[in-house]
């Protein structure tokens, strides 16, 4: 068995297959669950945002494995494998763990360093453990890698600043609309994303924001918390009228922003409107870019923004690449630990056997002895099995996955008899 990764991501895939192969946070239990009920998969982890969608397995057979995964996405996203296979990415085993160990450090995100991919890794952990498909093997990999994680943004700088693309769009609006004192300010979306960016304004500070919601409570709650006028989707049409700016982050799966809403709300507006669309799939109808007086970002300006500011941490970047190989080995110790555990565990058992077999043998001779001396020799007994077998234990841990620890463990089974 191993370790396989197989998806796309935003350096392998353009924005509009990584739109069609995005999963609605409520189907994610149902395609976890499906993917590892395929014959080569015997767990999987499935992390889909909007940077990547990227599934994780433990794969009892790579090329079998490698199949199932891409005939997966290729289900999801309505695509002919042609057209799938040139934006694939791959990686087994230690190359596999490196990779899932950057993407949560944040070595992986458009905007380097962001603090929202890992809490998406641990949801996307919890909903595979929630489903039962993932156990042992995927338990360890990712809990090392949000430790990893959480590793990366205590012992360095890399999450300070620009950590996150909600903060980034902000920033990216300060430097193309220039001050936003008294400006109207229009956010679609009030789950993550957009809290995250109604918070940034706020903390920024001069703009009047605008949250428009499907869920009224929840798009109020966020207005009280950030000084803002809620409105509910109904009066999105309003709400984009008196708008100077809009940044949408519904993840709705389809555009709600539309020529025909913009071209609504503008009626007699001759003023330029600045969107930025931060959902994947995009919320903005792609016309609305061609409409007179109106400019459209979507995540792949944000990217290129992004990159300019990449400099500023890539000293912190240095060092979180050297914490991320330090827990690449010692996953690897450990998970090589995991896997010669059985054999020690047989291996004791069996000298266990024998040495009860021969305290029985001699069970005659010993009939005398008071209760407190059966138990010493029990004791003893046990004690000696005990030292006799600590440096073979040592041994097969250690040395498990390598040349020498297959040799060793082929001893112990002919010499203990464990098939």
């Amino acid at each position: 068995m191993s370790i396989l990764v197989v998806g796309v991501n935003h350096r392998s895939g353009p924005l509009p297959l990584l739109e069609r192969l995005t999963i609605a946070p409520d189907d994610l239990a149902k395609r976890v669950t499906g993917l590892a009920q395929r014959d080569n998969i015997r767990e999987a982890v499935v992390l889909s945002t909007c940077n990547r969608t990227e599934i994780y397995v433990i794969a009892e057979r790579f090329h079998g494995a490698y199949a199932d995964i891409r005939d997966f996405l290729c289900e999801l996203g309505e695509l002919d494998v042609d057209e799938l296979s040139p934006h694939l990415f791959s990686e087994h085993d230690s190359a596999a763990v490196g990779h899932l160990f950057e993407v949560a450090a944040g070595l992986d995100s458009a905007v380097l360093g962001e603090g929202e991919i890992l809490g998406q890794v641990r949801s996307a952990w919890q909903v595979a453990l929630d489903e039962s498909a993932a156990r042992s093997g995927l338990n360890l990999l990712m809990r090392s890698a949000v430790e990893t994680g959480k590793r990366a943004r205590s012992e360095t700088a890399i999450g300070r600043g620009t950590a996150s693309v909600s903060h980034a769009a902000v920033e990216m609006l300060g430097d193309v609309a220039g001050d936003l004192t008294d400006r109207r300010v229009t956010v679609v979306g009030a789950g993550s994303m957009g809290e995250g960016v109604a918070v940034a304004l706020h903390k920024a500070g001069g703009a009047d924001i605008c949250v428009v919601n499907r869920s009224p409570e929840r798009g109020a709650a966020l207005a009280q918390r950030v000084g803002a006028t809620a409105l509910g989707f109904e009066r999105l049409d309003e709400a984009l009228a008196g708008a100077d700016v809009v940044v949408a982050s519904t993840g709705s799966g389809e555009a709600v922003i539309t020529v025909d809403s913009i071209q609504r709300a503008r009626a007699g507006f001759e003023r330029p409107l600045l969107v930025v669309d931060i959902a994947v799939p995009r919320d903005v109808e792609p016309g609305v870019a061609d409409l007179d007086g109106v400019t459209v970002f979507d995540l792949d300006d944000l990217r290129d923004w992004a990159d300019r500011g990449r400099a500023q941490r890539a000293k912190e970047a240095d060092m979180v690449r050297r914490i991320v190989a330090e827990e690449v080995e010692n996953f690897t110790v450990e998970q090589t630990a995991r896997q010669a555990a059985p054999l020690v565990a047989s291996m004791r058992r069996a000298a266990d056997g024998v040495r009860a077999a021969e305290l029985d043998r001699f069970s005659s001779r010993l009939a005398d002895l008071s209760d407190a001396d059966r138990d010493s020799v029990e004791a003893l007994t046990k004690a000696i099995v005990s030292k006799l077998l600590h440096e073979p234990s040592v041994r097969l841990k250690t040395g498990a996955g390598t040349p020498q620890g297959d040799r060793n463990a082929a001893a112990v089974r002919d010499l203990f008899d464990l098939g």
